[in-house]
């Protein structure tokens, strides 16, 4: 064992040892380093990990050298009481099943900690949080010059040459990109209709799904093309994005975000159509994805290299549909994945940007604040987002 490692033990034993019924799971035995999944674990169902038998706190989290820069909650920025208080009361059950809180500020990560089926190293299912991720995969094409700004106010089927439009519903030629990436592409299909098309899955591969989409769709029209969440609309962009890129867009995705920004633990599963998915089954690590909220804080750019177009992200980040599900706040508003709402700590109010997924996976981003901050549950309720707005934001405000 290593001084700085024995340092860093002692570090974390006595930050959660004042802190009663929270400990790090076996931080005497790793040295104070984070809990991981077994091999075994790893190959489990995520609803078949075992709850970890005590929560893991950090205050100064390790530098895994993995690209993320690391410092030292309350000393680099934040209230170190009122965050590992939340993270005690995580520990305690009194928020909701949620298994990782990571924090960064100004460009430093600062906070990380894992509870229940939470690991290190296990990436965790991000349910709808991955259209977000299929969002910047598309500002990536712009950045490299496979698609322009102006495109985004193009015909959706202008990009997809093997389609039929003699099979299309009256319509389908208003529908843009920038309309599928706000959930207003106005295509309407039933949850039977789906059911009947999955029942011929050949008929759904490559351009295909796009295809058996607009061939059954009711007519769109200029009323239809209202916010409406779902409907396969990211599926829609991937298919754009599989269509301009070089190769494939498994292979864009690889090579050109996930192997840039040192993402390798991570799966990302192949949809009915063969490419990407594009709206969920994906899973990430909870350090994966501080990665992804940096390239936002960093108006697109990773360690100096821009690697989503500036001027896409900007547009992406901005509140340009008020959403209609009556479970979505009165307060949020939708851009391209992303959504936006204002959150007030005190007189002032700060423009928070998130990606989120069904159970509690968020992506935060707070710019006024430089703050990143990262979640990731299996939480019915999905509350998480009243602790943010009342303590962990107030935590950074100077």
């Amino acid at each position: 064992m290593t001084v700085s490692s024995k340092l860093k033990s002692l570090f974390t034993v006595a930050l959660l040892s004042s802190f009663g019924s929270v400990a790090a799971a076996g931080a005497e035995e790793n040295n104070g380093l984070a809990p991981q999944a077994t091999a075994a674990e790893a190959e489990l169902s995520f609803r078949d990990v075992p709850y970890l038998d005590k929560a893991f706190i950090d205050a100064a989290p390790t530098d895994r050298k993995d690209g993320i820069s690391v410092g030292e909650l309350g000393v680099d920025g934040g209230n170190k009481d009122m965050i590992v208080k939340l993270a005690q009361e995580i520990a305690d059950n009194n928020h909701g099943d949620y298994d990782s809180l990571l924090i960064a500020h100004k460009g430093k990560f600062l906070f990380e900690s894992y509870y229940k089926r939470g690991r290190i190293n296990l990436a965790h299912g991000q349910a709808s949080a991955v259209k977000a991720y299929t969002s910047l995969a598309l500002g990536r094409a712009i950045q490299m010059g496979y698609l322009t700004m102006a495109d985004l106010d193009k015909p959706l089927v202008s990009f997809l040459r093997d389609l039929d439009p003699t099979k299309f519903v009256d319509g389908s030629e208003l529908i843009t990109l920038h309309q599928a990436l706000t959930m207003s592409s106005g295509i309407r299909i039933s949850d039977e209709q789906r059911e009947e098309f999955e029942k011929n899955p050949a008929a759904l591969k490559g351009q295909g799904q796009v295809q058996v989409y607009l061939a059954h769709s009711a007519t769109i029209t200029a009323e239809s093309q209202s916010f409406l969440y779902g409907g396969g609309q990211s599926n829609l962009v991937m298919q754009v994005i599989d269509a301009v890129v070089p190769g494939t867009a498994k292979d864009f995705i690889k090579s050109e975000l996930l192997d840039k920004m040192g993402i390798t633990n991570y799966r990302w599963q192949t949809a009915v159509s063969g490419l990407p998915e594009a709206g969920w089954r994906v899973n990430m690590t909870s350090r994966a994805m501080l990665k992804w909220g940096a390239l936002v804080t960093n108006k697109g750019k990773w360690q100096g290299e821009q690697l989503i177009s500036a001027d896409y992200l900007a547009k992406a980040t901005r509140g340009l549909v008020k959403p209609t599900q009556d479970w979505m706040p009165d307060a949020y508003r939708y851009g391209y994945f992303w959504y936006q709402t204002p959150i007030a700590v005190g007189d002032k109010s700060y423009d928070t940007t998130f990606a989120w997924g069904g159970g509690g996976q968020y992506v935060i981003v707070v710019e006024d604040l430089e703050l990143i901050i990262v979640i990731t549950g299996h939480d019915g309720d999905d509350t998480i987002m009243d602790q943010v707005s009342n303590i962990i934001l107030p935590a950074f405000v100077e």
